[in-house]
């Protein structure tokens, strides 16, 4: 408490990291890190191989037989000890945190399986025995929203859960006497955060008490604690949630781990011992929430100079199979925003939640605010081309006019504060815009396709809670009771040695909440950063804390610093009421600064910070009236602007209303369709900068994020519902290779409405880039429109000329693929040095079958020509235990047969058949040529295109590869490259 603070306080300044380091040695403690009790059991998931199908029954004894397992859970231990989890709107549905008389995704849980360890669940996964009836699955949500979809709940009247319609202004107006009607129709993909560090849960449960102890990584908002405590059948007291202090990132997924808490839970009480779960990577993947993918249709309403009068909202939602809690926030979080950054009176808005046979989303960073923009700014620069208008002068004319803040949208929005204009003119001035046209210019002229896109856009940040009612009508929320506003808790203390330790109820992802809070107290209480601990875990029996209480919505800077600062000038207050007496001046003569209590007009007047902090501990007698202790302030922040929706439907969705305004360059190969970012420049108005350092890498690394969305990403579905990108070969994220640095600007206009003038940062570009990478993309190629991913194939097919049919008939016409399942096709010959003969007998032996099956435990022949088997098949990163059956046909002794197959087990379901052919090409020599095709389904299809299309025809024509080598008197040298595979990939790969 020795250091001098600089003029004007640590706050604002790019101090040192406290988290780094830890962080940066490998200290930190992160969910798998943590220590566990004695005796905890470990828990692995048996998921759903389909995407839609009844579960006819499921048997698992052979599972519980094997040594080590304690608990098998399924959706009759689950219904019979708890509750449906809470559905985000009214409507005649369960959600079950299990899979529940049908399966509706892919990686849906069937069943969680505890044992001695992680090992032993896994292989009693691979032995639980599911019987499914498979039924046709909806992944479109165009499609799923018509009346004969197939129907994921039995219970509802079709797949769309919820329509609302609004009307602010009179749209009707104003569209019959425009000028222009320009209109465009968007489909946003889905798409997800992919943190380093997946899902954990550690959960205990006391029978005395009837009580849950759970500690994950879970990221709030904690109005899921009543959510978990409910489904529990227990009171809030009685479930207690603790999360740890380090996270290997969220960006709102880990919201979604909550329906793993109450599976845990109740594992854990039928268990009677604690248990632990971790996902995998593929389980994160396919099973975990994502962003709401959706389709827009915007029109507008424009006049002869590009000024909009009117907008004309028609958005399809895309929730997955259950609507779970807190969606459908994507959906509402921007209802205030509709008009984005622009001055637009009169809107139209259609919102429909349709559910489909995926999986259940949840929180994305920037949730709702990509999917709503990338419509908007597609629209702005759509009007331009149209109108013949400069892009930028379209913009400015329908930006918010200076002076005019705090501005009401139609909509019900209150934005803050800003100069939107002042701020895209230092953007364009001091990012170069003018150099980047000219860049433009001369890539043209040498055939390049260059372009650039530009963005705008209002980055709200801490959410009303009310804002998720909207969904409701007014007369449902007048039945229900108000609800609305945010809340921030924090609390200081202060020890008998004068040491300062500061309490929030929000768990930081990167945000740098010990560094940023310690900032912001030291200055208050006059001592250094380094005199300030900050706890940053949570934990609902110990902290205090409320249902708002999280880290989400961009809610750290405005709203927990805010409340941190409020409880700081608090305790101030009170210790220069107590140093008043000490140094016989006025309390507002006191001044806290270099760790001291001073007299203002005689600095040398002093006492140190310690000594006044310690009378309440040491001398409490001593203490001036009104003031009853000063060790410890709590304070509960709310802030008066949120106000639950009106029965007009307006509602300030959010507090603090940031501004974005983007440009960008970007080329594209005319021949690859590869796109280059050649320069990004984003400008950002976040109120007041509270660490400068961080953030600039909160604005770095939502644009990493951006990038991702934009160029690479995308939660992939077959048609029948089947995931198409269930690894990292097949899900892309961007690198450091495939990131530019971004130039960053600020233009700083402090928000009348928190504590500190701070406003939400860490969102932004993941709203504003990747439409801006799109416009930019479509101004290069002279498109009409765009999808996200632009990816090169994607862009290289619109880029190349029709290209003519081949001449060459294909060999081979495959039949198309049951729903749930993925073809496969191949052929491959082998010289045998064994006579024809020799080679036929082979194939009617089950000892030759079970050397020659990858990975087979045992052959038993059923008749002269079916065969059963037990098989344990690996593809990569998966593998697990199948039921196998063999048949024989089209004999033509000993010239050709045709091997079929089916297998079904945990990873999924397959079926094959591979014509063989036996030529004696020399004595003693046969040449064996074999054709197949093969489907699969379920887990194993899911691990995508690259490593499937490989590894999984490795498998299936490993077969025919081995039975020439048994046939040839062994099972080769293993040293080719079949066997180095087989090697690489795992057992029977």
């Amino acid at each position: 408490m020795t250091a001098i603070p600089p003029t004007g306080g640590w706050t604002g300044r790019s101090v040192p990291r406290v988290e780094d380091a830890a962080l940066l040695t490998g200290r930190g403690r992160y969910m798998d890190d943590l220590p566990i009790a004695p005796g905890t059991l470990h828990a692995a998931i048996l998921r759903s191989p389909h995407a839609h199908a009844k579960i006819l029954s499921i048997d698992a004894s052979k599972a519980l037989a094997l040594p080590g397992v304690a608990v098998v859970l399924t959706s009759d231990e689950v219904r019979r000890l708890s509750r449906a989890m809470t559905v985000g709107v009214k409507a005649d549905v369960e959600a079950w945190p299990i899979a529940v008389d049908r399966v509706r995704y892919v990686g849906e849980p069937v069943a969680v399986i505890v044992a001695a360890d992680r090992y032993i669940a896994e292989d009693a996964a691979d032995l639980v025995e599911v019987e499914y009836e498979v039924l046709a699955a909806v992944v479109d949500p165009g499609a799923a929203a018509e009346p004969d979809a197939p129907r994921l709940h039995p219970s509802l009247s079709g797949n769309v859960i919820n329509e609302r319609l609004f009307r602010y202004g009179d749209p009707d107006a104003a569209f019959e006497s425009a000028a222009n009607r320009v209109a465009v129709t968007v489909r946003y993909p889905r798409n997800s955060g992919t943190p380093i560090e997946t899902y954990g849960v550690v959960a205990s449960y006391d029978p005395g008490e009837d009580a849950y102890d759970v500690t994950a990584n879970f990221q709030g908002p904690f109005s899921i604690h009543a959510v978990i405590a409910r489904a529990l059948n227990v009171p809030g007291n009685r479930m207690r949630l603790r999360t740890p202090q380090d996270s290997g990132g969220s960006f709102g997924i880990k919201q979604g781990v909550f329906p793993y808490v109450i599976l845990l839970a109740l594992a854990a009480r039928l268990a009677d011992r604690p248990v632990k779960w971790i996902e995998d990577r593929l389980e994160h993947l396919s099973a975990s929430v994502s962003a709401t993918n959706r389709v827009t249709t915007l029109e507008a309403a424009v006049g002869v100079d590009g000024r909009v009068a009117a907008l004309r909202w028609d958005q399809l939602e895309d929730c997955g199979a259950h609507l779970r809690a807190p969606e459908p926030a994507t959906l509402y979080r921007m209802h205030g925003n509709m008009t984005g950054a622009y001055a637009i009176r009169h809107v139209a808005i259609r919102n429909r939640i349709v559910l489909t046979n995926k999986t259940p989303t949840g929180l994305n960073r920037g949730f709702g605010g990509p999917q709503m923009y990338f419509a908007l700014e597609r629209l702005m620069q759509r009007i331009a081309i149209e109108l013949g208008l400069d892009p930028l002068d379209v913009i400015r004319r329908n930006l918010v006019p200076a002076g005019s803040f705090p501005y009401r949208t139609a909509t019900g929005a209150l934005l803050d504060s800003g100069d939107y204009q002042a701020a895209m003119t230092r953007a364009i001035d001091q990012g170069g815009l003018a150099g980047l046209i000219e860049t433009r210019r001369a890539a043209r002229a040498e055939g390049r396709l260059y372009g650039i896109g530009y963005t705008a856009a209002v980055e709200p940040s801490v959410s009303n809670m009310g804002y998720i009612t909207a969904v409701l009508s007014p007369a449902a929320r007048r039945k229900a009771g108000p609800k609305n506003g945010a809340q921030a808790t924090a609390t200081i203390a202060i020890d008998p040695l004068g040491a300062v330790s500061v309490k929030v109820a929000s768990v930081p992802q990167g945000q740098g909440h010990r560094t940023v809070l310690a900032q912001v107290v030291a200055d208050a209480l006059g001592l250094e950063p380094g005199a300030v601990r900050v706890l940053a875990d949570v934990d609902t029996a110990r902290d205090a804390w409320s249902i708002a209480s999280g880290n989400y919505s961009s809610r750290f800077a405005p709203a927990v610093a805010g409340a941190t600062k409020l409880a700081a000038d608090r305790i101030a207050e009170k210790l220069k009421r107590v140093a008043a007496g000490q140094l016989n001046v006025a309390a507002g003569e006191v001044d806290l600064a270099n760790g001291r209590a001073q007299a203002r007009g005689n600095p040398e007047n002093a006492v140190s910070f310690a000594r006044v902090a310690a009378a309440a501990h040491w001398a409490p007698g001593t203490l001036p009236d009104g003031v009853d202790q000063t060790i410890r302030e709590t304070v509960f922040w709310t802030p008066e602007q949120l106000i639950a929706p009106d029965d007009e439907d307006a509602v300030n969705s959010s507090l603090c209303h940031g501004f974005i305004f983007d440009f960008c360059g970007v080329e594209v190969d005319r021949l690859t369709g590869a796109v280059r970012i050649d320069k990004y420049v984003t400008m950002h108005d976040c109120g007041r900068i509270l660490h400068p350092g961080m953030v600039a890498g909160q604005v770095t690394g939502g644009f990493a994020h951006a990038v991702g969305a934009a160029l690479l990403e995308e939660y992939a579905y077959g048609p029948d519902g089947s995931f198409l990108s269930g690894t990292l070969a097949d899900y892309l994220i961007p690198t450091v290779m495939e990131v530019p640095e971004p130039v960053i600007l600020h233009y700083e206009s402090p928000s009348p409405f928190t504590p500190l003038g701070a406003k939400g940062v860490g969102e932004g570009n993941c709203m504003s880039t990747p439409v801006c990478l799109a416009n930019a993309v479509a101004d290069a190629c002279d498109f009409d429109d765009v999808t996200l991913p632009l990816v090169p194939a994607r862009l290289a097919d619109r880029l190349a000329t029709e290209e003519k049919p081949s001449r060459e008939a294909p060999t081979r016409t495959a039949a198309p693929a049951k729903p749930g399942e993925r073809k496969l096709t191949g052929e491959g010959s082998a010289l045998v040095a064994a006579p024809r003969q020799a080679v036929w007998d082979m194939l009617l032996d089950p000892k030759t079958l079970e050397a020659v099956i990858p990975g087979a435990h045992g052959v038993r022949k059923v008749s002269s020509t079916r065969f059963l088997a037990d098989v344990t098949l690996g593809v990569g990163p998966v593998k697990g235990r199948y039921r196998a059956e063999i048949e024989l046909s089209d004999l033509d002794e000993p010239g050709a047969v045709t091997l079929s197959g089916g297998t079904d087990g945990a990873l999924g379901f397959g079926r094959g058949s591979g014509r063989i052919t036996l030529a004696e090409t020399a004595p003693d020599r046969t040449t064996v040529h074999y054709a197949y095709e093969a489907v699969i389904g379920g887990k194993v299809a899911s691990v995508g295109g690259r490593l499937l299309d490989g590894a999984a025809r490795v498998v299936i024509g490993q077969f025919f590869k081995s039975l020439a080598a048994h046939a040839g008197g062994g099972k080769g040298n293993g040293s080719g490259l079949l066997a180095r595979l087989r090697r690489l990939l795992g057992r029977g790969a």
